[in-house]
């Protein structure tokens, strides 16, 4: 487990890295040739860090963006260092599911193995407002839109994993945030309502749900038998485009707490780790921070809420066909 002295000082955890650890540091030695991977939101911040790091070892990666100017922009830019690399590109708008339905059906027309999924895309601290399909922006985006994602390529990805014999990764990105959300964790009966909206606790809500996704599924994959892992990641405290709905309150703060922020590819470094690092052959259904298992909050250990989470959300994607 890491503590807040590790992440102050960026000493190394058990696993041997810590908080001042890089997406390159953490992968170093690592041979991902043989590997696919979607990566979600990987045109900017820390998604673009990770495509970046992912290709350096040799995965094919699958940027999935919602803005294809910048996807095109982020996929140059590897290239210029790494004209071997191999990057695909693909548009994604979470917030529509639509849009996700098109996205995995363009993906698996591509004929390609998937070994790795990293849901990474999100929105922070949007003022209230719905998705096209009528669902809060915030959960919309990063939480359903992920959860339909990672179930229509699930098939992809145990199929690769029997076929190839590598354990298949899924990763979502979750945030310390999720400590901070509305009282009864989801607001199931309120989901979508403006009455009593919080764009601080909304996010939380959202981040909660990344961790109960993680769970619930990586306790259904155990079932099935399936060689694939699922865990949430908390990246830290980067300044990046996500908080572009709060950046001046974002200053403010880090000038107070200017120790716990890290710079974009150490944000990215338990990512790569969890996507990547041997060590973490087996490991699923974890919380993990700088690269080092922690515990989340109570709230997001709760396997009923987590089950209860995952019915709900298959309503309503089901809902919106």
């Amino acid at each position: 487990m890491v503590g807040i002295f590790s992440l102050i000082t960026g000493l190394p955890g058990p696993s041997g890295f810590g908080s001042a650890s890089t997406a390159e540091q953490v992968t170093e030695g690592i041979d991902a040739s043989n590997l696919t991977a979607i990566i979600t939101g990987g045109a900017s911040g820390i998604g673009a860090e990770t495509a970046r790091v992912l290709a350096l070892r040799g995965a094919h990666v699958i940027i999935a963006a919602r803005n294809m100017d910048a996807a095109n922009e982020a996929k140059n830019l590897i290239l210029e260092s790494n004209p071997t690399a191999r990057i695909d590109l693909l548009k994604l708008d979470l917030c529509s599911l639509k849009s996700v339905r098109a996205f995995a059906n363009s993906f698996i027309a591509m004929n390609l193995p998937l070994n790795i999924l990293i849901n990474n895309a999100g929105v922070m601290f949007c003022p209230y407002q719905l998705s096209e399909d009528g669902i809060e922006m915030h959960f919309a985006t990063n939480h359903l839109g992920h959860f339909l994602l990672t179930n229509l390529l699930l098939d992809k990805m145990k199929s690769t994993a029997k076929a190839t014999g590598i354990e298949g990764r899924i990763v979502n990105l979750s945030s310390i945030a999720h400590l901070h959300t509305y009282e009864e964790g989801i607001r199931f009966d309120k989901l979508n309502e403006q009455d009593g909206y919080s764009d601080k606790k909304a996010y939380g809500q959202s981040k909660l749900a990344n961790i109960l996704h993680a769970s619930e599924l990586s306790r259904r994959l155990q079932e099935d038998g399936a060689n694939i892992t699922v865990n949430s990641v908390h990246p830290g405290l980067i300044m990046t485009n996500l908080m572009r709905h709060s950046m001046n309150l974002m200053r403010i703060l880090m000038v107070f707490t200017y120790l716990f922020w890290k710079n974009v590819p150490q944000g990215a470094s338990t990512t790569c780790y969890v996507a990547l690092h041997p060590s973490l052959k087996g490991v699923t259904g974890k919380y993990l921070l700088d690269c080092n298992l922690m515990a989340p909050s109570r709230v997001a250990r709760d396997k009923i809420l987590a089950k209860k989470l995952w019915d709900f959300s298959e309503k309503l994607v089901q809902l919106t066909r």
